[in-house]
Order: C-alpha cells, then sequence, then structure tokens
C-alpha cells in the first residue's frame, strides 16, 4: 500500500550507534588537537556528530510512519488486526523521546566540555549515556520494522466507490474482475492468506470504482477461517462498498449449490453491506436458474456484465447518502 511503502527499513539500536560512533570517530580524527583549545573543540565535535545522527535518524523513522488518527478505516483496522495501533503509537514516542533525549544530553555535555580541562572522560561519558539511551528503545525498533515489514503487503485499496466480489474459488469472480476492468486485474499481496487480492478499476460518469476479489477471504465457511482473517473480513465493512456474491449453478467450479448457498447466508449475516446475488456460466448447457438469484451472467460471452454493473452502480449511488464517507 502506497501510505507504507515509504516506510524504510528501520536499523536496530547496534546499527545506529555503530554508524554514529564511526562518523563521530571521523570527525574526530580531522580535527587538530595539538592544544587544550583544538582537544575541547575535538571532542566536543564528536559528541555532536554523533548526537546529529542518533537524532536524525530517529526522527526520520517516526515522519516515516503515517497519522494513524487519519488513515481511512479500512487500513486503521488492518493496521490494527496487523500490529496493533496502540502498540505502535507506544513504540513510536518511545522513538521520539530517545530523540529529543539525546539532543538534551548532548547540549549539557558539551557545556562540561568547554569546561574541563580534559575532555576525554566527559566525551566517553556523554557518548555512553546516548549509548544507553538508545539501547533502551531496542525492542521498539525491532517491533517497528516488523510492523514495517507487515504493512507494506497490505493491498492497495484506494478510498472509493468499491465493488467487493464474494463466492466460492472458480466461479468466475476475477474474470468478472477483468471482464469489467478491460485489463487483467492487479494481483495484491494480502497478509492475512497466501493468495493475493486481485483488484481492477473502471470509470463511469467522470467517477472512479473499485473492484475487488479477496481470494482466501470470501470464499469458504466462516467456521475455517482464523481469527484474524474474521477480523480482516470485518475491515471491509469500512470501504465504501457493495457485494456482490457469485454463484455457479452448472457446479463445474467444484462445489454444490447448496455449499454455495450456505455461503451466500454467513456472507449475508456478516456483512452489513448492501449485497447482489448473481448466477455465472449461463453459457454453460448445465446452466439452471436457482431461487434468490437476481441476474445471470456469463464472463465468458459477457451476457448480462451490463446489466448486473448497472444493478452495482445504482446500489452504490443508493448508499452514499447514508455512508460516512
Amino acid at each position: 500500500m502506497i501510505i507504507f511503502e515509504k516506510i524504510h527499513t528501520v536499523p536496530t539500536s547496534e546499527e545506529l550507534i555503530n554508524k554514529a560512533f564511526k562518523r563521530a570517530a571521523k570527525a574526530m580524527s580531522g580535527k587538530n588537537i595539538e592544544n587544550k583549545y583544538s582537544r575541547l573543540r575535538a571532542n566536543e565535535s564528536m559528541i555532536l556528530t554523533a548526537a546529529n545522527i542518533f537524532t536524525d535518524n530517529l526522527a526520520n523513522i517516526v515522519r516515516w510512519f503515517p497519522s494513524f488518527d487519519q488513515l481511512p478505516r479500512f487500513y486503521y483496522k488492518l493496521t490494527d488486526i496487523l500490529v496493533g495501533v496502540e502498540q505502535l503509537k507506544m513504540s513510536l514516542a518511545s522513538v521520539d523521546w530517545a530523540s529529543k533525549k539525546i539532543h538534551e544530553v548532548a547540549r549539557v555535555y558539551v557545556v562540561k566540555i568547554r569546561n574541563s580541562d580534559i575532555p576525554e572522560p566527559v566525551r566517553k561519558e556523554a557518548l555512553g549515556r546516548i549509548a544507553s539511551i538508545i539501547k533502551s528503545i531496542n525492542k521498539d525498533l525491532l517491533f517497528l520494522n516488523e510492523a514495517r515489514n507487515a504493512l507494506r503487503k497490505l493491498p492497495d485499496v484506494r478510498d472509493e466507490p468499491t465493488i467487493v466480489i464474494a463466492g466460492y474459488p472458480n466461479v468466475g469472480k476475477s474474470s468478472f474482475v477483468a471482464k469489467v476492468t478491460g485489463a487483467r486485474p492487479k494481483i495484491a499481496p494480502y497478509p492475512f492468506t497466501t493468495k493475493g487480492v486481485a483488484i481492477g478499476h473502471f470509470s463511469w460518469n467522470e467517477v472512479r470504482y473499485q473492484v475487488m476479489d479477496t481470494p482466501g477471504l470470501l470464499d469458504r465457511p466462516m467456521s475455517e477461517r482464523n481469527n484474524i482473517e474474521q477480523q480482516a473480513i470485518t475491515a471491509i465493512q469500512f470501504l465504501d462498498a457493495v457485494v456482490m456474491f457469485m454463484i455457479d449453478p452448472s457446479e463445474s467450479c467444484g462445489y454444490l449449490i447448496e455449499d454455495q448457498k450456505h455461503l451466500l447466508t454467513e456472507i449475508q449475516k456478516n456483512f452489513n453491506l448492501p449485497l447482489l446475488v448473481v448466477a455465472n456460466k449461463a453459457d454453460k448447457p448445465e446452466f439452471r436458474k436457482i431461487d434468490g438469484v437476481v441476474l445471470n451472467i456469463s464472463t465468458i460471452t459477457g451476457e448480462g456484465i451490463k446489466e448486473v454493473i448497472d444493478r452495482l452502480l445504482k446500489m452504490i449511488e443508493e448508499k452514499s447518502p447514508e455512508s460516512d464517507f
């Protein structure tokens, strides 16, 4: 997801210490220390160089992460499921604290350096205190990097009118996405399943719509899903969405009509979203009409596709005035 793709790899405390102290030693080596004044300046430079590298790197880590209170609700929910929003805030606050504390400590020790006759012990004490501060937030740095790796896998789901496709595997959901978007849909990684979300887009009357198939989430009974998957399903409720449930009456998908109807009942119970039931594969000789199905289509011949889209767009339009989006 583009919001989280901007987050760089978060370094460990050891990596930060090595980087800062190496640069500080380099700054020290370039100084003339033949007299007392130059020694003071060289040790002062070492403290300031190390402190600046720490504070800059820590401030960047905080800046990389988005403001979670301003995230679209869909992503806020997914973030909370994956890593925990409150834990993220706490760890970012710890990193921010460390950045400011190191700046404060450096200022105190620069004054001590300027008032000392022998600056080296003061400089060592300063760097030791700064290193202790960095080490104290190592668990936060490790957590933030794990969170970064998880969040970068979220699919790029836009905050725009959305059609969510549900139904058993092989009923033609991905083919429908490809058909209505006019292009092969982008398959985005999804952290809750081993499969990918097929996402496509199309425009109508200058409004862009998003069509999303979520394999691994909406294609099997709730009893077969783990807790995280069930929570992920609830996140979809935060989209400005309608649901299209697709049935394969020919049963060529490998699932009986009764099983498909049972899944439909579960989707209806668990989703507080407008839902349209569509039967696919009307081109097959074994296709038969099913009670409760609103429209029959064929993603192979294109039969009924326009009527389905018209109905879905009308459902979105009717939903929008009551929506919080």
